[in-house]
């Protein structure tokens, strides 16, 4: 990837769900100040908060140049006409600066609720992104047409998403991995491809408190989301590093904790081993809290 095209989303970035915990002034502000600080890109998930579309046009309208990117937009919640649509609008008014990153693909008989709500299932991965796709570009225009077209990228763990991610998109956003991932998953990718990983992060120096954190966040996704398991297991933690609860092994190579330092050498691991882009994801001991403080000493430190 030239410099040319990882300009305007630099190396560093921001990942939250907090978002969806809080007024819709608060986000306003603090996505101001993420921008002021120099991060080149805001990246929220999509539960059961603000739809995708509704929180990339309040990020976007708070902001003067930071990339506003879905990370990601569940193709579970929306069918292709209505993402397609709602792709094109936001590229129109705010050009080059949303970034669309689609997945959320879940496999009928598999086990994932929230709060007793079942999520949607779509089909084998690979097969119902690729549909998603078809259906999306087969969309017609009636409308303005963006210029420059906004970019996608996908959510991608395993060798088949990650080489679709490659041909068809953009790149692949990654979340929930090792070091060790992003450089195999530069390998399947090639050299052109973007590869922009999420990297979650506890700033404590009470290194015990910091681990309890980072095991809630690690034991939630491999309890909930069996391609999370199956993507560790690849880079060889096994059954003792899952049950009954996540190891410290496991934990340290998902969570970089303890102070900035830590983090900045975790960052360049990601980035020394291919990745574009990093999306730092603050965890503290309330979910729904914006980290602002963290995210402040984080932009000292990276930026």
């Amino acid at each position: 990837m030239t410099g040319e095209e990882r300009q305007g989303l630099g190396e560093v970035g921001v990942w939250t769900f907090a978002f969806d915990g809080s007024p819709a002034g608060e986000v306003r502000d603090a996505a101001a100040e993420i921008d002021e600080l120099g991060y080149g890109a805001v990246w929220f998930g999509e539960a059961f908060g603000r739809d995708t579309v509704g929180q990339a046009w309040l990020l976007l309208g708070a902001t003067r140049r930071i990339v506003v990117a879905s990370g990601i937009a569940n193709i579970g919640f929306r069918d292709p006409i209505g993402m397609a649509t709602a792709e094109r609008a936001l590229g129109e008014a705010f050009p080059g600066r949303y970034l669309l990153g689609l997945g959320g693909h879940r496999v009928d008989g598999e086990t994932g609720a929230l709060d007793g709500y079942a999520m949607p299932a779509v089909g084998r991965p690979v097969p119902a992104m690729r549909g998603y796709l078809d259906a999306m570009d087969a969309v017609p225009v009636h409308g303005v047409r963006p210029d420059p077209a906004p970019r996608r990228v996908l959510a991608a763990l395993g060798p088949r998403m990650l080489e679709l991610a490659a041909r068809r998109t953009w790149g692949a956003h990654p979340y929930f991995v090792p070091v060790e991932h992003t450089a195999w998953a530069r390998a399947i990718m090639g050299a052109e491809a973007f590869l922009g990983v999420e990297q979650a992060v506890v700033l404590d120096t009470d290194r015990a408190r910091a681990r309890d954190i980072a095991r809630a966040h690690v034991a939630m996704y491999v309890g909930a989301a069996a391609h999370q398991r199956a993507s560790v297991r690849r880079f060889g933690f096994g059954a003792g590093d899952l049950d009954p609860v996540p190891s410290d092994r496991l934990v340290d190579a998902i969570v970089a904790h303890g102070d900035v330092e830590n983090v900045r050498k975790r960052v360049r691991q990601h980035l020394d081993a291919g990745a574009d882009h990093v999306s730092v994801q603050v965890l503290t001991a309330d979910p729904a809290a914006l980290p602002r403080r963290e995210w402040r000493e984080l932009a000292a430190a990276l930026l």
